[in-house]
């Protein structure tokens, strides 16, 4: 069929069903919902037999939706309403929650059901509940729905609030006064799940000394303490501020705009506050202490069956100078280490995005600081490429794109979900791209396609990237499943009589490709077309500013018309 997508953002679910869709042999186009008659002239110019909107901000125009039948994905169970499922969802501590795909009509949410998945609601920021369970519900739930509308016998079921399966309802827009923080009584399990309903958008206004911020992210603490609402603690650009009943870790801030000052975006905690934090100690936590404890790190490292885990999550797979310097040291420890497989990954989200465009805009010097991170990711890749006493193993329990998919192809094999999508290109962000991936790109996928991969691009689904060779084992289910069969694998492999021959193959291939070109030269070439992309008045300046400040875009880039 041709099916036509419909969203507000090319976002991870968008394309996941974009990716599931094409892979099932559907012509699949995508048009943002700009305005509508933007939205009317896409639809004139693709001629769908069926609109889907994965994620919608606003409504469809009468006249489409009556000429067209238009399937709209919304994050709540079966006669949920409102836009803030998800948040009141985790703000009301609720075990299970459902996607549902419903028909447009005149009255928002309230069309015949066309499918409806149930998930459970794991104690996470609404971000990685929506990257993992409402999108592996949501996809079960559109590919029913597209299944019996391709059928032509399938009547959806209008809404019936007296049915005993339909116990949603018409909820109100979550806004700040639900989710105020009362520090000298909220409980640390009430501030947690305040902060995890927003963590991403819209965050928790709150103030700190003196001026109000947005709160983003919430992570328990385990062993700091202090009066209620102070700020006890930094670690590695994250605050701990303590509670009536223990203390919470605060990753990221964003300033709350002032009237007449420029749009203010998120930021490491430290960085938003600035002159603002008073002299608080920095309370550092080793990887393998964080692997044992109920704290905020973005890195831990822990070991099992002769295999090294070097676990890592930062917010929004966006990884600073910082971070991975940070990394980068704790993967040089683990080489240390008497393993013989070493698994890179985190535990269920991003795997890695590449350098962080928000720290960038933040810096004084936006160019140079992007030659700083761009260089500290390269040094990171190189120590992996370099590591030939051990099989490295990049686990992808989530998606993964521009550096940070080229940084999974530095290790030997590459494991991914299902559900991940993939984004091998850097030409949306106007950035030629390093990692050495003109080395690691092409010896995967050939010179031919790994020359489409980053001009045209598209997102990639698992399954795909596995049948090009980007991947090497696509494994089903929950993220708690996907690390359950990659410990069962990569415990094997450490105990494998292959092992040492592989290391020696290893090895002897890396010499062998240095003797034909040297890695430093690849680096050397890359980092050159960079240098041009970080110069000032180059298109990837504009690109990042409107990246950080979510600036859309006036038009459905081409790539994406189907």
């Amino acid at each position: 069929m041709r099916i036509l997508l419909v969203a507000s953002a090319f976002n991870s679910l968008t394309q996941r069903v974009h990716t599931e869709l094409r892979d099932r042999g559907h012509h699949v186009g995508v048009e943002l919902a700009l305005g509508d008659e933007p939205l009317r002239a896409g639809v004139a110019r693709f001629r769908p037999d069926l609109i889907l909107a994965p994620m919608l901000t606003r409504a469809i125009p009468e006249d489409i939706w009556t000429d067209h039948t238009v399937l709209i994905v919304h994050p709540g169970p079966k006669g949920d309403r409102g836009p803030s499922s998800l948040d009141w969802a985790i703000s009301t501590g609720a075990r299970t929650w459902g996607v549902t795909v419903l028909q447009a009509v005149a009255e928002m949410d309230a069309g015949p059901i066309w499918a409806s998945v149930p998930f459970p609601v794991t104690p996470v920021g609404k971000s990685a509940l929506y990257r993992n369970e409402v999108a592996d519900a949501a996809l079960t739930a559109v590919l029913l729905a597209v299944q019996r509308f391709e059928s032509g016998e399938f009547q959806p079921e209008p809404l019936d609030y007296s049915r005993p399966d339909v116990r949603g309802e018409l909820r109100p827009y979550h806004a700040q006064p639900h989710r105020r923080i009362d520090w000298a009584a909220d409980s640390t399990a009430t501030v947690l799940r305040k902060l995890r309903a927003a963590d991403s958008q819209p965050g928790v206004l709150d103030e700190l000394f003196g001026r109000e911020f947005f709160l983003h992210g919430g992570h328990n603490e385990d062993q700091l303490r202090g009066k209620p609402g102070t700020v006890v603690a930094t670690r590695d650009g994250a605050i701990c501020r303590a509670t009536v009943d223990g203390a919470v870790w605060l990753p990221q801030l964003r300033a709350r705009r002032e009237q007449g000052r420029p749009p203010t975006f998120k930021q490491p905690a430290t960085d938003a506050l600035g002159p603002l934090l008073p002299a608080v100690p920095e309370v550092p936590v080793s990887p393998a202490e964080a692997a044992t404890r109920d704290t905020w790190s973005e890195i831990r490292y822990r070991e099992q069956d002769s295999v090294g885990y070097l676990e890592f999550g930062f917010a929004g797979g966006a990884m600073s100078t910082g971070q991975c310097r940070r990394l980068l040291y704790a993967y040089e420890q683990a080489r240390t280490r008497p393993i013989g497989v070493l698994v890179l990954g985190p535990e269920r989200d991003f795997f890695s995005n590449g350098i962080h465009l928000n720290v960038i805009e933040g810096a004084a010097d936006p160019g140079e600081e992007s030659w700083r991170n761009i260089n500290a990711m390269d040094d990171l890749v190189e120590a992996i490429l370099t590591t030939t006493d051990k099989l490295v193993i990049a686990a992808l329990p989530g998606n993964a794109a521009a550096g940070g998919i080229m940084l999974t192809l530095a290790a030997d094999e590459v494991w991914c979900r299902e559900s991940a999508v993939v984004n091998p290109h850097y030409k949306l962000m106007g950035l030629y791209g390093s990692e050495y991936w003109t080395y690691t790109l092409p010896r995967r996928v050939g010179a031919a396609m790994a020359e489409t991969l980053t001009q045209q691009a598209l997102p990639v689904g698992a399954r795909a990237a596995r049948a090009l060779g980007l991947v090497d084992q696509v494994i089903p289910g929950s993220p708690a499943a996907f690390w359950a069969w990659v410990r069962t694998e990569a415990g094997a492999l450490a105990d494998s009589p292959e092992l040492a021959t592989r290391l020696v193959e290893k090895k002897r291939r890396l010499a062998a490709d240095e003797a034909v070109k040297p890695l430093a030269a690849y680096r050397a070439a890359e980092l050159a077309r960079m240098r041009e992309n970080f110069a000032p008045g180059s298109p990837y300046h504009q690109l990042r500013q409107n990246f950080v400040h979510k600036v859309c875009a006036t038009a459905t880039p081409a790539h994406l018309l189907g």
